[in-house]
């Protein structure tokens, strides 16, 4: 199988002593090159540094990415990984590398997830070669059209085998969160200050770009909002319905607002996408005229 010219990259904010992602990486069997993407903001760098080393540690200017994009608020709050997000594209050419997947500082593990023998419900196994793993996804993505795709969340299944992710054949969906294999040679802008994945999906989804999440591997991380530090200061600060209804600024002609159960039962606001309203759709060859 191909060797990639690959990194991971891991964005971390305020974190040095507490990147749950490393020993997760570990365990699960990967080897290769991480890189920690920093903003020139935070007050820990030194301590990124002792710990990983300067030339492990990417620092970009945040100031200066957080004027690229439209934010979709007015808050002067650039505490969002957004900028860290766009940021990457760049370093990735700095440092020499083509392809580079950018995760989150607080992952718990990485999965298969497959149905059981008897066909009557999901199981899950733990990954323990994840360099080959990547390597897969890579071998996918270096020859499909797709600008980025995506490991699942557990979120992704809910519903069990009645879920449409798996009832339909383990369909790839339209989107991408979380994770996201990227390309130097096929940059894309993340937009929005606060739920910029489903921000960018949405939009750049809109105009036929190609996002898609992979159903048979996924990813597990802290609860949200529950790992101090990073974006979790600004969501708690802003609450769930600045957080929703970004994306419903960024596009209204298919993204509404539900209430969702949360822990306290007194439910949170969240966004729901019309995927029919979102992504170009393609006729069936037996409707053509």
């Amino acid at each position: 199988m191909q060797e990639y010219n690959f990194a991971v990259f891991i964005l971390t904010h305020g974190r040095p002593d507490n990147v749950k992602t490393i020993p997760t990486l570990k365990k699960c069997g990967y080897t290769g090159n991480i890189y920690f993407i920093v903003d020139d903001e935070d007050k820990t760098i030194d301590k990124y540094i002792e710990n990983y080393g300067v030339d492990k540690v990417k620092i970009f200017n945040k100031k200066y990415y957080a004027d690229l994009v439209d934010e979709g608020n007015n808050f002067d709050e650039r505490r969002t990984i957004t900028h860290a997000r766009n940021a990457c594209f760049d370093i990735a050419k700095q440092i020499g590398v083509e392809y580079f997947v950018q995760l989150d500082d607080d992952y718990q593990g990485f999965y298969f997830k497959a149905l059981n023998k008897d066909g009557t419900g999901l199981v899950s196994k733990p990954i323990k070669n994840l360099d080959k793993i990547f390597n897969i996804f890579l071998n996918f993505y270096s020859k499909s059209p797709f600008t980025s795709i995506a490991f699942a969340q557990g979120g992704d299944f809910i519903g069990g085998i009645t879920n449409g992710l798996v009832k339909n054949g383990w369909t790839i969906r339209r989107k991408c969160m979380n994770s996201f294999f990227c390309c130097v040679n096929r940059p894309f802008q993340f937009i929005g200050g606060m739920n910029e994945d489903v921000n960018t999906y949405c939009t750049l989804g809109s105009r036929g770009v190609l996002f898609g999440t992979i159903p048979l591997v996924f990813l597990t991380q802290t609860a949200t909002q529950s790992n101090k530090g990073g974006i979790t200061d600004m969501y708690l600060r802003y609450g769930s319905y600045s957080k929703a209804f970004t994306t419903v600024m960024m596009h209204p002609s298919s993204v509404s607002i539900i209430t969702m159960p949360s822990m306290n039962h007194t439910g949170r606001l969240h966004h729901r996408i019309k995927w029919g309203n979102t992504t170009p759709l393609m006729l069936r060859q037996i409707y053509k005229k």
